[in-house]
Order: C-alpha cells, then sequence, then structure tokens
C-alpha cells in the first residue's frame, strides 16, 4: 500500500474498542499494539469454514466453503457461487478464503486450516524453503562438527590407552594428528554452524515479520476488534521470532542429534554389539522417552505462555496510558492486582516449565552414566575372552559421554517446540481471520480523477485552490471539476446505496442508509453519538465492506476495487488523527513522502498552521512527542489537515474533527478546514447540528430511516 493511499489518521494505534475510527492502516511506521485476552483458542466470529487447499499461488480453492454471516464481496468466500446480495458484486471461484491474504494463507492453510497442532509448524518450515540452501549447509557443519566432538573423545580415549603401552612414537603419529583435527575442526564447525543457521533463520524472521505485518495492515482496522495493543505486539514481535526458535532450537539441533546418534551407535555396536546396543536404548529413552515425558508433564504450561506473556503486556499497556484515570477513580490498586495475577500464572507456568527442564536433565545424566557402566561391564567382559583389544575398552566406555551431550539437546527442543507452536499458533489464528474487505480476484480500474489539462486561471499554491463546482443550491448540478496548481482536476461521484454494515459479522449497526456525495459537493453526516456515523466512514474508504445495498464511486462498486485504490481517491480524517514521535515535517510526509519543503509549507499554510510551525526555534524538524503531546489538540487537528491535504485526496471524509475541542477553537478550525478543502468533494461527520452552514446538503442518521 502506498503511503498516499494511506488516511490521514492512518497511523492510529488500533484501539481497543470495535470501530478503529481513527485508525488505518500505514505501511511501515505505526507502532502496533494491542491484547488479546488469555485462552487456549480464540473463536472467529463470522469466519467462513473451508474445506480444500491452497494451490500453490496462494489462492485458496473454495468449493463448498460455508460462509456464516457474510455474504459474498462483504468480506467472506461463497464457494463457487458467489452470492448477489443487494447488487454486491459476486466474489469469484478461488476467491479469497473468508478473506485470508494469499501470501498469509498459502503458509499457514494446509488443507483444512488447524489453529493449533503441528500446522504452524510445517507452515514455518515451509517458509524456510528460500533459505534451505543455508540450513543444508548449516546441518552439514552441524552433524560434521559433532562428529568431531565423538571422534575426539574415541581418538583420545585410544591414544591414552594404547600411550600407557609405550608403543613406539610414529604408532600414535595418526591418531595424535587425528586428535588436533577433530579439535580445530569442532571448533571451526561449530561456528559455520551457528553463523550459517542462524543467518537462515533470521531471513526468514524478516519474511515472516513482513508478511504478519501486511496481514494486520489488511485486518485493520475492522478486523481487529477482538485484539488489545499490548497482545499485537506481543504477536509482531515475541511470536513472529518463534520461527528463529523452530529453526535453531528445534530443526538443527534434533537433525544433528539424530545423524550423530545413529552413526555413534553403529561404531560402538561394530566395537562391542552388547555396548552398541546399550547405547541406543540410552539415546532412545533420552531423545523420544524424555521429549514425550516432558510433554505430556508441561504441555498446559507452555502452551499458556505465549498467551500469558501478550495478557501481560496489554495490561502493561492498559495501565501506563490508563494511569492518570485509574488515580482518579481510585482503580489503581484493582488494576494492579490484574496485572499481579497475571504475572503469578505466568511465573508458574514458567516454574512448571522449568522443573520439566529439571527432571529431563536428571534424566539425561541417569542415562549417561548408565550407558557408561553398562559398556564398562560388557566391555570388561569382552577384554577378559579377548573378543575386544584392550585399548578400544576406552573408547567403549568415553564415546557414550560425548554422543549423549550432543543428543541430550533434543529435550530442550522439544520444549522449544512446544513454546514456538503455541507462538505460531497465535500467529496463524492472525491469519486465519475474515479479511472484513478482500480485494478482488480481478480488479476493476480505478475512476480517473485528475487530467493533464492545462488551466489558465490558476491560483494559489499548494492543493486545490479554486473550485468550479456549483452547489445543489444554485440552479444547476455541481460541475465536477476543480482547479488545481494549473491543471483542471475530475472528481469522481460517491454514492451509498442503501447499504446495512456493522463491525462484527451480523450486527449491522446502520442499515438503509442513502446518500450521494456528488462532484464538489459537501454533505454532512449528522446523528447523535453510536448512530453509526464512523461506520459509513469505514464503507467510503473500504475498511468495511457492507452486508447489504452497496457503495460506488463514479458508478464502480468499491467491492470491484482493490482497498488501496479507493483510498487512494477517498482520504479519511479522523476524530483523533495520530501523530508519531517524531518531528512535525516526518508526520507531514507520511501524506506524500517525497514532497518538497515548499509543498509542505503550502499546506501548513492552507491549514493555517504555517507562521506557528516557522515560528518554532526548529520548525518542520520539531517533535512533537508521544501520541502528539507536546502540541494542543487544535494544533494536533491542523497538523492532520495539512498531512490530508499534502497527500491531495479528491474525496475527503472529515469524522468528527472538531471534538474535545472547546467552540471557539472549534469553530475556526471548522471554517479552515472546509476553506482548505476547496477543490474537493467533502463528507463532513458530525454530532453537532450547527454545521449546516459550511455545507450543501445534510444526512441524518439515528432517525427510523436516514433523512436528507
Amino acid at each position: 500500500m502506498t503511503p498516499t493511499s494511506a488516511s490521514l489518521s492512518a497511523a492510529a494505534p488500533f484501539s481497543d474498542a470495535a470501530p478503529y475510527s481513527d485508525a488505518a492502516p500505514v505501511s511501515g511506521a505505526a507502532p502496533i499494539s494491542g491484547s488479546a485476552p488469555v485462552s487456549d483458542a480464540v473463536s472467529v466470529s463470522g469466519a467462513a469454514s473451508v474445506s480444500g487447499s491452497v494451490s500453490g499461488s496462494g489462492a485458496a480453492s473454495v468449493s463448498g466453503a460455508s460462509v456464516s454471516g457474510a455474504a459474498a464481496g462483504s468480506g467472506a468466500a461463497a464457494g463457487s457461487k458467489a452470492a448477489d446480495v443487494a447488487g454486491a458484486v459476486a466474489v469469484p471461484a478461488g476467491a479469497l478464503v473468508s478473506g485470508v491474504a494469499p501470501e498469509m494463507s498459502e503458509h499457514f492453510v494446509s488443507g483444512h486450516f488447524r489453529l493449533f497442532g503441528y500446522a504452524p509448524i510445517r507452515a514455518a518450515l515451509r517458509l524456510c524453503r528460500p533459505a534451505a540452501g543455508r540450513l543444508a549447509l548449516s546441518v552439514v557443519a552441524g552433524v560434521a562438527a559433532a562428529a568431531c566432538a565423538v571422534g575426539l573423545m574415541a581418538t583420545s580415549a585410544w591414544l591414552i590407552s594404547r600411550a600407557a603401552m609405550h608403543p613406539p612414537v610414529l604408532h600414535l603419529m595418526v591418531a595424535i594428528v587425528a586428535v588436533r583435527a577433530f579439535g580445530i575442526g569442532r571448533g571451526v564447525l561449530r561456528y559455520v554452524e551457528r553463523i550459517t543457521g542462524h543467518d537462515a533463520a533470521l531471513r526468514v524472521l524478516g519474511e515472516l515479520r513482513v508478511r504478519a505485518y501486511r496481514r494486520l495492515e489488511r485486518l485493520a482496522p475492522a478486523g481487529l476488534a477482538g485484539f488489545r495493543r499490548g497482545d499485537l505486539a506481543t504477536r509482531l514481535v515475541d511470536d513472529v521470532e518463534s520461527v528463529v526458535d523452530v529453526v535453531v532450537r528445534v530443526a538443527l539441533p534434533v537433525t544433528v542429534a539424530a545423524v550423530t546418534g545413529l552413526a555413534t551407535v553403529l561404531l560402538v555396536g561394530s566395537l562391542l554389539p552388547v555396548a552398541g546396543l546399550a547405547l541406543a536404548v540410552g539415546l532412545l529413552v533420552v531423545g523420544v522417552g524424555v521429549p514425550l515425558l516432558q510433554s505430556a508433564l508441561v504441555r498446559r504450561a507452555d502452551a499458556r505462555l505465549a498467551p500469558l506473556r501478550g495478557a501481560l503486556a496489554a495490561g502493561t499497556v492498559d495501565l501506563v496510558q490508563g494511569l492518570p484515570d485509574l488515580i482518579a477513580y481510585g482503580a489503581a490498586g484493582d488494576a494492579l492486582d490484574r496485572l499481579d495475577r497475571i504475572d503469578r500464572e505466568l511465573v508458574a507456568a514458567t516454574r512448571r516449565s522449568s522443573a520439566a527442564t529439571g527432571v529431563s536433565a536428571a534424566v539425561t545424566a541417569l542415562c549417561t552414566g548408565l550407558s557408561v557402566i553398562a559398556g564398562l561391564v560388557a566391555g570388561a567382559v569382552a577384554v577378559r575372552a579377548g573378543t575386544l583389544p584392550g585399548e578400544l575398552l576406552a573408547v567403549v566406555v568415553l564415546t557414550p559421554l560425548a554422543v549423549f551431550e550432543i543428543v541430550g539437546a533434543v529435550p530442550q527442543a522439544a520444549q522449544s517446540l512446544a513454546a514456538a507452536r503455541s507462538g505460531l499458533g497465535r500467529l496463524a489464528e492472525i491469519a486465519a481471520m475474515p479479511d472484513p474487505a478482500p480485494d478482488p480476484v480481478t480488479p476493476s480500474s480505478p475512476p480517473t480523477v485528475s487530467s493533464a489539462v492545462p488551466e489558465p486561471l490558476a491560483a494559489g499554491k499548494g492543493a486545490a485552490a479554486l473550485s468550479l463546482s456549483v452547489s445543489p443550491a444554485s440552479s444547476g448540478p455541481p460541475e465536477p471539476l476543480a482547479a488545481e496548481g494549473g491543471l483542471l482536476r475530475r472528481l469522481p461521484e460517491l454514492r451509498v446505496d442503501g447499504v446495512a454494515a456493522g463491525w462484527v459479522a451480523g450486527r449491522d449497526v446502520v442499515e438503509g442508509v442513502s446518500f450521494t456525495l456528488r462532484p464538489g459537493a459537501r454533505v454532512a453526516l449528522v446523528g447523535p453519538s453510536g448512530a453509526g456515523k464512523s461506520t459509513v466512514a469505514a464503507l467510503l474508504v473500504r475498511w468495511l465492506d457492507p452486508s447489504a445495498g452497496r457503495v460506488t464511486l463514479d458508478g464502480v462498486d468499491l467491492r470491484a476495487l482493490r482497498g488501496d485504490d479507493v483510498r487512494r481517491v477517498v482520504g479519511y480524517l479522523g476524530d483523533d488523527a495520530y501523530l508519531f514521535d517524531t518531528t512535525i515535517g516526518e508526520n507531514l510526509r507520511i501524506g506524500r513522502p517525497g514532497a518538497t519543503a515548499a509543498e509542505i509549507d503550502g499546506a501548513l499554510d492552507e491549514a493555517r498552521i504555517g507562521d506557528w510551525v516557522r515560528g518554532l526555534p526548529d520548525g518542520l524538524g520539531t517533535c512533537v512527542g508521544e501520541h502528539g503531546v507536546a502540541v494542543s489538540g487544535g494544533q494536533r487537528r491542523r497538523l492532520a489537515l495539512a498531512r490530508a491535504l499534502l497527500a491531495d485526496f479528491p474525496v475527503l471524509v472529515l469524522d468528527e474533527p472538531t471534538e474535545h475541542l472547546d467552540e471557539q477553537t472549534a469553530e475556526e478550525l471548522l471554517r479552515d478546514l472546509m476553506a482548505a478543502a476547496r477543490g474537493r468533494s467533502v463528507l463532513l461527520i458530525s454530532h453537532r447540528e450547527d454545521v449546516r452552514r459550511y455545507v450543501d446538503e445534510v444526512v441524518t442518521l439515528g432517525a427510523s430511516r436516514p433523512t436528507t
């Protein structure tokens, strides 16, 4: 998604409530935080159950898919027969399954999607395919390093035993050189294993993190209603890093242990079959039995670690951000108690997991000792019987020490696997969330909104300077042309036709809403809080799709257009536009990354805040602080307006722009907003009735049916 397609409050952090009226997906910048309630499974409301498989391109086959609570074209595929609901655009077979993005479904859906179990692990390993060469090199280096460790122990044992017999020194030279080679080779090969394995894992980690962020971007804001800030941050950071555990702490050590263990058993068995058998039994107990026992003991504790960490992060974020209100109402103690309870549960789960680790270490040490004793007893008998040379007895006895050190990593790998499975399962849960506004398989071309026609009457600087549209109160319809910087720009018509929509499937907030935003017109959408005004705004920028009716842009149903194409035409300025903790200039360049200083100054002047910014000691380099705390509410709104003007949307949706401002500031801001938005079509959303003098038409929500 290009920055110009983002809504202007586009970078707001995801709120805990369903209607994210002040948030929009912005590629690459917004700190995403949030947290989901702690549970071992999350039910996705309205998600389609899918029977089918994923094709190589990532498009799921949806034959026979059943859809709960959503019509085709409004967020869910309805199998090979797409339903046409109140003019909705039918979604062809092979479209997105329940709105799951292809790039994620390819790696997180395998036949029937399984949220937990080992499907997420297999998906993570499939992500490793581009790094397969590095992983193969890491495995080879790891096996070679382990072989050097075993060879060093066996050769050293033979050398010491043989040297005790005082043979000619030349008889020992090969063993002496081998000991040196094994010692040097083990260190070098271990380094190669670590650097190639971590390089591959980190490459996969970067790819998965980008995919996870893109998925969150596709879901935001409507699809993330059930998540909290801290939990989303934990999923995007800690849970994504589970893929490193799968590669570095699970796949590599288990593979190395399996190959090295088998080779060592064959080596010892060739010298003394009984000792080889005893070693094989010990290795099976440590490499198979102990992980199974450990999994049985702490499966529940390990599965709860990731959700509990997410809940703790979410609670901490809520506590810090809401601390003034909590203190004011005397509720800080209760909030701390809730955090303390979560922390105790996390500590208890960690202790149970650590206790299992201790048991595994004890069993590994016991099996090592028993294997050494078994080899010593069997070897002594064989030496006495003359079937085993005396200098090989040390090889039979000491070699198990080296191989058990390698295989002893398997129980820890099993524990890392359980934790990684939980974390990757939480990522898979996000991947399975239905897309609230899926892009069509074959999108229509977006309407043309500008043309390079010379305009001799160019006036002003920056964004639109002269509107050629005619008010509906006049004798004729508005002319869909606006003069801008020397060019004539054609403005599109935005029509809402009998729509019903809601943030949760099956629970519509608005019904039967119809109005037309003609080119260059200014329409006010008014109504009390909770009437669904922000829901209508979400439909216009295609964060949501209607469950009934349709929204068209120049006669084209928005569901036939890509969401990014819609948001290049229709911009959104929310009631609490977000400012990042960076400079004023960087915040404005979100609207247009390549904007020059002159263009930024022009947008600031049109927003009536240019003189204030230029009067600051650092000018555009002034930092606004976290959430814009260094500027006032009115200044924050004007900076957000300047960002919207810099992005240059032909259609601008202003959602409660004067909320939380005093009357005088609100009046001045609203007047400047409408003046700066000339040359654009404007939808002004407000619960104030006195906005009528700024618009051509008023649509009222909250009555039995919308009135105009």
